[in-house]
This record gives C-alpha cells, sequence and structure tokens, in this order.
C-alpha cells in the first residue's frame, strides 16, 4: 500500500501515543475529526496497524536481563521447523523468532528475571527440544537503543 503524506503523518503520531482521541489525532495531524478517523481506520483494514498495546517497562518488572540465543537445528527439513516453531510461540520468555540464513537457523530474543533463570530456560526448556542441536547465548550488557516506532 502506498502511503500519501496524510497517512504517513497518521502513523508516525500514533506510533508515539497511540491514546490520542480522534480529535487529540485529527489536531496533530491537521485534518478534521471524521476524515481522520476514516484514515485510521484504512490503515486498520488494510493491516498496517496491528493494534494497540501499553510499553511496559521490563526492568520494572525484574525482568532485567536481555539474551539473545542463536540455534542450530538438528535437520533442515520444514517438519522440524514447524516443531520448532511451535514449541517456541508456546514460550512467553522467547519475545522475538527469527529464522535465518547463515550457520544460525534461528534467533531467539528473551527476556529473563537473572542469569539463573537463563540457565533453567536452557537446561529445562530449549536443550529438551529434540529439534535443537547447538545454541550460542549472547547476554546484553545494557540496552543501548530500544525503539518500537518503524522509519516511514
Amino acid at each position: 500500500m502506498k502511503l500519501d503524506p496524510a497517512q504517513r503523518q497518521i502513523l508516525a503520531t500514533l506510533q508515539k501515543d497511540s491514546t490520542l482521541s480522534t480529535q487529540a489525532l485529527a489536531d496533530k495531524v491537521g485534518l478534521s475529526p471524521s476524515p481522520c478517523w476514516r484514515r485510521v481506520r484504512e490503515l486498520e483494514e488494510a493491516g498496517l496497524i496491528r493494534g494497540y498495546v501499553a510499553l511496559l517497562d521490563r526492568n520494572k518488572l525484574g525482568l532485567t536481563t536481555c539474551v539473545w540465543v542463536r540455534v542450530k537445528l538438528k535437520k533442515h527439513s520444514s517438519d522440524v521447523l514447524e516443531r520448532f516453531e511451535a514449541v517456541v510461540k508456546g514460550c512467553e520468555e522467547v519475545v522475538e523468532c527469527y529464522e535465518l540464513l547463515g550457520e544460525t537457523d534461528c534467533l531467539l530474543k528473551l527476556y529473563l528475571p537473572s542469569l539463573e533463570a537463563l540457565s533453567a530456560f536452557m537446561h529445562n526448556f530449549l536443550l529438551k527440544i529434540p529439534e535443537v542441536d547447538v545454541t550460542h547465548s549472547s547476554v546484553a550488557l545494557r540496552e543501548i537503543k530500544n525503539e518500537t516506532a518503524l522509519p516511514l
């Protein structure tokens, strides 16, 4: 979908604050409320706006450990990948999962309360998945940038 300038401005504004009323959003993007509301609905129906969420502070929730785990699977078949994906999708500690090209098959991003929790996750969950061959973990020392807004 090709975006016009008003749609881009609506998306950029909603990425910063999705709690704005239609009137407040319309004021910020220079439209009257009805056309603004219609454009937001069009963006939702087109799937450009997937939903509205509250962004939580993971550190204040005790999830102070951010870990990236690279996973190499035992085989490169679609059924192995599908089984692995199904297990990972059901794990709340995994907040992101990507299939990759190269030496690593999948990349997982985890938020955990501690290194002890990482050890438990690895030994009690990830390494028990039959499709997993090798893992390599990287623990974030500090967060430099973490943006949810997409470049428009």
